[in-house]
Formats: C-alpha cells, sequence, structure tokens
C-alpha cells in the first residue's frame, strides 16, 4: 500500500483589523502587564494646581517621559517581542525609526537576548543613533527621510528573515500601550477622562481599549497636532486617510496615515479628538518646565496643550506626558518660541538720531517701565534712510502683552518711533 503523503498545512489567514479588535479581552492587557513587570517603571501620578487652574479640572500628570528609555514606547516592543516564539526570537527583530520606538526596541530586545536591527535615515541626530547603540542594537543608516529607512528595513527584513516590530499597527504592540491606562486607574480609581496623543494610534488605542474595559463611563481623548492630525481627518472621512504633508514641532506625532487597525481601534473606543497648534504645544512644554521642573518633547506634552479645550469642568483628569527625548538646541529653540508667543520676549527696532546720549534716553524709558535689556544692537552702520540717523535694536524681557503695550505707548510718548519685530 503506498504510503500517504503529508499534507502541509494551509497558512493561516491574517486577521482583519476587525477581527482583531474583536479577539481581544482586558486579559491581554494584564497579560502584557504581566510581561512588564521589572522591566517598565510604574510611573506616579503626579497633582497638578497649575494644569489644574487652567482647565477648571482636577489635573494630574502621567509621566511616562520619566519611563525606561524615556517614553512609553518601551511598554509596546517589550510585550511584542517577549512574546515572540523562541523560533522567531531566533530570527532577531528590525523596526525603523528615528525615535522613541528605536530605543524601546533596543532596550526590550537587549533585555532579552534578542539581536535587533534598527533602521534609521542617515540625517538622525547622532545623540539618537549612539542612545540606541547604547542598548545594544544594530543601527543601519540609509536615506535622507524615514520613507527611505522604512524601506530599507522592509529590504533587510525580506533578505535576512527577520520579525518586523511595527511602531504603532500591530496588536501586541498596542496591548503593551495600554498598560498606561490600567496603571492610572490603579492609582486613581474615580478618574474621568485620560488625554493621549495620538501619532499613528498606537498609544491611543491601548489606551482607550484598556480604560474602556476596566472603566466604561471613562472618557479617553486622543490629541494630535493640527499639522498631522491623520487620526481626525480619518474619522472625518469615515475611512483611513493619508495627509499631503505634515509640518509639527511633535515630531514623535508626525504621521501622514494612522494604521488600518489603529483606525478601527479608535473607531471603537476614543470619545472625541482635539488639535493644538504649534503654539500651544510649545506653551505647554514651557509651562511643564516652569511649574514641574520636567523635560519633555514636542509630542510628549500634546495632551497638556489640549487641557484648555476640555468640553468639561471639575472632572478628574490625567494627561499623559508620552516623551521626553529631546535634544538641548531644540528644547531651547521650542522655548525661546514659547516666549515671544506668550509675550515673554520683547525685540523692537527705533531710529535715532546719531548723536550721543540717545542710547541713554531709550534706556531710561525701559527702566522705568521694569523691561529688562537682553540684547542691544546700535550699530552706526545700519542707516535709515537719513544720513544723520541709526536703527537700535533692542531685546527685552517682559511679563506679557499688555506690559509690551505699554513699553509701546511709553517709548511713543518720548518721542521714539518703534517698529516691533518679534
Amino acid at each position: 500500500m503506498a504510503s500517504e503523503k503529508k499534507k502541509t498545512p494551509a497558512a493561516k489567514r491574517p486577521l482583519s483589523p476587525e477581527e482583531q479588535v474583536a479577539s481581544v479581552t482586558i486579559a491581554d492587557v494584564y497579560k502584557a502587564a504581566k510581561q512588564l513587570e521589572g522591566v517598565a517603571k510604574r510611573t506616579k501620578l503626579i497633582e497638578s494646581p497649575f494644569f489644574s487652574s487652567v482647565s477648571g479640572n482636577s489635573v494630574w500628570l502621567k509621566p511616562e517621559n520619566l519611563q525606561n528609555t524615556g517614553s512609553f514606547k518601551l511598554r509596546g516592543a517589550y510585550n511584542k517581542i517577549s512574546q515572540l516564539s523562541d523560533e522567531d526570537k531566533a530570527r532577531g527583530v528590525i523596526t525603523s525609526s528615528a525615535g522613541n520606538h528605536a530605543q524601546g526596541v533596543a532596550f526590550a530586545s537587549k533585555h532579552l537576548g534578542v539581536k535587533a536591527v534598527i533602521c534609521m535615515p542617515a540625517t538622525t541626530p547622532l545623540l539618537k543613533i549612539e542612545a540606541t547603540r547604547a542598548y545594544g542594537a544594530e543601527v543601519v543608516l540609509s536615506g535622507d527621510t524615514f520613507d527611505d529607512a522604512y524601506a530599507k528595513s522592509l529590504e533587510l527584513q525580506k533578505e535576512k528573515g527577520y520579525v518586523y516590530v511595527h511602531p504603532f499597527n500591530d496588536l501586541k504592540v498596542l496591548l503593551g500601550q495600554g498598560t498606561t491606562a490600567l496603571e492610572i486607574i490603579n492609582e486613581l480609581k474615580d478618574v474621568d477622562a485620560i488625554l493621549v496623543p495620538i501619532g499613528g494610534g498606537g498609544f491611543a488605542s491601548g489606551v482607550a481599549f484598556a480604560a474602556k474595559s476596566v472603566k466604561p463611563d471613562i472618557k479617553v481623548i486622543g490629541v494630535e497636532p493640527a499639522g498631522a492630525a491623520c487620526m481626525k481627518t480619518s474619522f472625518s472621512k469615515g475611512h483611513v486617510s493619508s495627509l499631503h504633508t505634515v509640518d509639527t514641532v511633535a515630531d514623535g506625532c508626525a504621521v501622514k496615515t494612522p494604521g488600518d487597525l489603529t483606525y478601527t481601534f479608535c473607531s471603537k473606543y476614543l470619545d472625541d479628538i482635539i488639535t493644538v497648534s504649534e503654539m500651544e504645544i510649545m506653551s505647554a512644554l514651557l509651562s511643564l518646565i516652569e511649574k514641574h521642573k520636567l523635560v519633555a518633547e514636542g509630542a510628549g506634552v500634546l495632551s497638556l496643550a489640549a487641557l484648555d479645550k476640555l468640553p468639561f469642568s471639575n472632572k478628574k483628569v490625567v494627561p499623559i506626558i508620552s516623551g521626553g527625548n529631546i535634544d538641548i538646541s531644540t528644547i531651547s529653540a521650542l522655548i525661546d518660541k514659547a516666549l515671544i508667543a506668550r509675550g515673554r520676549v520683547f525685540c523692537f527696532a527705533v531710529p535715532l538720531p546719531d548723536k550721543p546720549g540717545q542710547l541713554l534716553k531709550v534706556s531710561q524709558v525701559l527702566a522705568d517701565e521694569n523691561a529688562n535689556v537682553i540684547k542691544l544692537d546700535h550699530n552706526q552702520a545700519k542707516v535709515t534712510d537719513s544720513f544723520k540717523k541709526v536703527v537700535l535694536e533692542v531685546t527685552v524681557e517682559t511679563y506679557n502683552e499688555a506690559h509690551i503695550q505699554r513699553i509701546t505707548e511709553a517709548m511713543k510718548s518720548a518721542g521714539f518711533d518703534i517698529e516691533r519685530i518679534y
């Protein structure tokens, strides 16, 4: 009798986003929390009198900028990699990222003894490249943009057989992010609302799913930069949609297209999405530094920037500070812009007769108005249309816009015609 040929089992059909959403339970998030024990920090809530006064609600901050690797991304990356089979772990993992996901994957892989390859644009700041390498990952620099690095990662995955760890459009990744919500509710059981930033939507998906599963009456509100509102745009069109361009200081959320899985999760579990402007983001960053002595990146303070836009008051609200990986030069530039936007720095030009004593007169007016001079440019080469006049540029510290107006009026009363530069 002829021996029967063994049948090769048919490959399983990948589950659709809708099927994946239907397949998960809160037990999957608790499983992720178990995986993260001893790996991820339980970042404790910080009560904020300042942000409470701003929003008219009782505000507690969830400081994931203090998390290992400086952001929440570790949670999802570790949950994904830790649950790979031994065979898949032996293959190694790969991803593409120039930011927090890169460090999350590198950290998780080192902890689990898995080879990690991270593709980054060649334009990535050296600080981020070295931080990723410090966790033991192999960094491959390719192209000038994220798309170039992403294409390289897919090429290497196909060539080497690595397991891909997507930054947001992956079920185990977003379930790991959802452990943040469990910690919030466990610490503040009567919390009424959670604010969570949206880039590709993985963080918002996990947090909204976990929060609603544990506490169905809680509000979960996503926050996007107005210059990169891919999820809100997709919601308005009723399907996953791509932005033509993105432009925001919140580079961690500068995503053109949300994931199809994250779109499905957010559609089902998010209550609303608020968009915030660039100036609102920078102002929130400055307030966090001034009032709480905490440093965050642009994307990290999106939830803080939305606090004064909430359609309710007298509720217990937790905005999540999602990350704090920002270099000194960038934070300095953002602070400078925030100070200007708040009227805390005033720069003006004034034409003066080219004769002794004029600078003293300007200085006296400023002293009388309690304006602290931080920069002067008195250059006789900067002539006006009159040969006998020069232009003086002055930068002063001010209290607010009203203070700037008082200075302007005082200068006018003293006979000086000034032009505001910023």
